[in-house]
């Protein structure tokens, strides 16, 4: 943007040069009176200052008119997604803080050491690396450096070490907040093409990290840059140790001096935590650390740390639990889910073959129709041709699971109480009122009501409900905005929050291959149920 300066008019006085003199003349006494009414030149001074003035006045409010239009030409009208319900009225804020007392603090610790990595790529990459960040601060015992986790369609993929270091550093929406007041009058400037497309917030707001503050030091930064490090923490280039990667796995770390990586391990280079301890530099530098096996982990306590680490990741902000109970409450107590990827990638690819093997599952071994009762199920509700050369598809165990068990659940109940509305007409006779069992499906696909991939469970659950059927419990996800650049969160917690309801569910089956599945059910739905989580890696 390019500022005019403005200058006043000024009017300039010419006297010619010379002076012509004329013949001497007689007045009449009339002419003389004549001429004293001629105007008098200090009169028509004053009336050229008088209009200098006004010329300069207006000048001035017109500088000053243009200068408020421009500095308030964003605020009207935003244009941040919005929902359609009362709740718009209201805004509740993310928390953002920032410590500068407690940097102050650390700056002058002679002993205080610290740990920073680099997060990228979509969420559930971020979570697990903030894992095995967690983990390795507290094995090295040094202050972890978490900065914010970054949430939406624009997320910073993996690149080498110096790189990467760059994107982050510029990853923040500093020198961009006046694109939350764009108007729709005007043409949204370049720089705010896609300031709606993700935000960022701290980890302590989604996740309850009080547990882990009470054992290990944590520090929350707005970033982790060199020049923030050395501004706020003092920590220069000398007193840094750099794990400089080339690769996404480039570095492992063990617990064990005694023990070794596999020799046909995907990681290049083994790092032993205990060796690392010594270091004496006040800051570890490293890169990536995601990868569910980043981490060996062979001695019984640092694989008790991961464990309560990872049991901690379980999304916990009272914003969201309350709109998952409300739906819990309307399904009822004893509602089944299913967690589908179906939306991208090979999981868009292999949509049709999950979806089958998620419907066996449920049918199956969460229903227990037995292998003939199912197969002869799927024949007669989905199959249209008949198929008799139909068989059933392979589920292999889930040994980490079984390694981990529950206490059984109760058994089911003779009929099933909510408050809904069933898209289908109900089975009347057993056994295929067991079917009648509300199903919840936690999904990816835009469109899962006229989703080919779906219609075999539409076609068997006639109780199918999606996050989208809950208009009025999830309207209070639209007063959420989050304070650090005034987003509104609602598109953003979708994901989590149709992740919660499914994790509520008595029993639930998921997307094999899928990271997001994985952490619904091996963390999030042991915990809600108050069962021991399932660690994988």
């Amino acid at each position: 943007m390019s500022t005019t300066s403005f200058q006043s008019p000024s009017v300039t006085l010419e006297k010619g040069s010379y002076r012509m003199r004329a013949p001497r003349r007689l007045y009449t006494p009339s002419k003389q009176r004549a001429l004293k009414r001629l105007p008098d030149p200090l009169t028509q001074d004053k009336k050229l200052a008088i209009l200098i003035v006004l010329l300069t006045s207006a000048t001035l409010a017109c500088f000053g008119t243009a200068y408020y239009l421009f500095t308030t030409r964003w605020r009207s009208k935003p244009v941040p997604p919005t929902l359609e319900h009362e709740a718009d009225n209201f805004i509740q804020v993310v928390p953002y803080d920032t410590l500068q007392t407690r940097y102050a603090e650390l700056r002058h610790d002679p002993h205080a050491k610290f740990l920073a990595y680099f997060p990228h790529s979509g969420f559930h990459n971020q979570r697990i690396a903030f894992e095995n960040a967690l983990v390795l601060s507290r094995l090295l015992n040094r202050t972890l450096l978490v900065t914010p986790v970054r949430l939406g369609d624009k997320p910073i993929r993996y690149v080498q070490f110096d790189t990467l270091r760059r994107f982050l550093s510029q990853s923040g929406k500093e020198g961009l907040f006046h694109c939350a007041d764009v108007g729709t009058h005007v043409s949204t400037p370049e720089e705010c093409l896609d300031y709606f497309d993700y935000t960022l917030i701290p980890w302590n707001w989604l996740v309850d990290l009080s547990e882990i503050r009470s054992r290990q030091s944590l520090l929350e930064v707005g970033n982790a840059s060199t020049a923030w490090l050395q501004e706020n923490l003092g920590i220069s280039s000398k007193d840094t140790l750099t794990l400089r990667d080339t690769g996404p796995y480039d570095y492992r770390f063990l617990d064990s001096i005694m023990d070794i990586s596999p020799s046909k391990d995907k990681y290049l280079h083994s790092v032993y935590i205990p060796t690392l301890a010594r270091a004496q530099e006040r800051l570890l530098q490293v890169g990536t650390l995601f990868g569910s096996s980043r981490l060996r982990l062979k001695l019984e306590a640092s694989v008790s740390i991961r464990r309560d680490i990872r049991r901690s990741m379980a999304f916990a902000n009272p914003a969201l639990t309350g709109v998952a109970d409300a739906i819990h409450d309307a399904l009822g107590n004893s509602y089944i889910g299913a967690h589908l990827r179906v939306g991208d990638g090979h999981f868009q690819h292999e949509g049709e073959t999950n979806a089958r093997i998620i419907w066996w599952k449920l049918v199956h071994q969460v229903l227990k129709f037995d292998l003939q009762e199912t197969l002869a199920l799927e024949r007669q509700l989905i199959d249209a041709d008949g198929d008799d050369e139909l068989e059933p598809p392979e589920l292999l165990p889930d040994l980490p699971s079984l390694r981990v068990p529950h206490p059984p659940l109760p058994p089911f109940p003779e009929a099933f109480s909510f408050d809904l509305t069933c898209r289908g007409e109900l089975h009347p006779v057993s056994p295929f009122a067991r079917l009648n069992i509300p199903l919840f499906i936690s999904t990816d696909s835009p469109e899962p009501k006229t989703d080919p991939v779906f219609s075999r469970f539409f076609n068997t659950f006639p109780c199918i409900f999606f996050l989208s059927d809950f208009h009025s419990e999830t309207a209070s996800l639209g007063r959420l905005r989050n304070e650090y650049d005034q987003v509104q969160m609602t598109k953003f917690l979708i994901p989590f929050m149709d992740a919660m309801v499914v994790a509520n569910a008595r029993e639930i089956v998921v997307t094999d291959g899928s990271t997001f599945s994985r952490f619904v059910q091996d963390v999030l739905w042991r915990t809600y149920h108050g069962f021991e989580i399932v660690q994988r890696g």
